[in-house]
């Protein structure tokens, strides 16, 4: 199972840039958490992204936070036997809540958030 670190971030950072044809034509402004493989010095970051990192502690401001009780609601009083059990509930958790998008905007739509079909 990959571990988040600074060449897995970096992968994604790219995959993301390509995905929406990030460049010099298109600027993109991503707001991301303080997470220590966020701001490592050695970061790489493709032309046309622009990191913005949010304040310390400051979960209110981060949607995900409002999803946790959501992914971990099928973790209750529970027992996996090993990590693949856990990481199968999760996915399975996770597919649930992909077929009810309106549960998850009710959640963390703010409302200076776009929506996104």
């Amino acid at each position: 199972m990959p571990t988040v670190s600074l060449p897995v971030f970096e992968i994604v950072l790219e995959e993301f840039a390509k995905a929406i044809g990030a460049g010099q034509a298109k600027q993109i402004i991503l707001v991301i958490d303080g997470a220590g493989f966020h701001q490592e010095k050695n970061l790489k970051v493709l032309p046309g992204i622009h990191l913005v990192y949010l304040p310390p502690y400051s979960p209110e401001l981060q949607p995900a936070e409002k999803l946790w009780p959501l992914s971990n609601e099928s973790l209750a009083n529970q027992y996996f036997k090993d990590i693949e059990a856990l990481e199968e509930n999760q996915i399975e958790q996770c597919c649930k809540l992909m077929e009810v998008k309106e549960t998850i905007r009710s959640r963390c739509l703010f409302h200076w958030w776009p929506i996104v079909n």
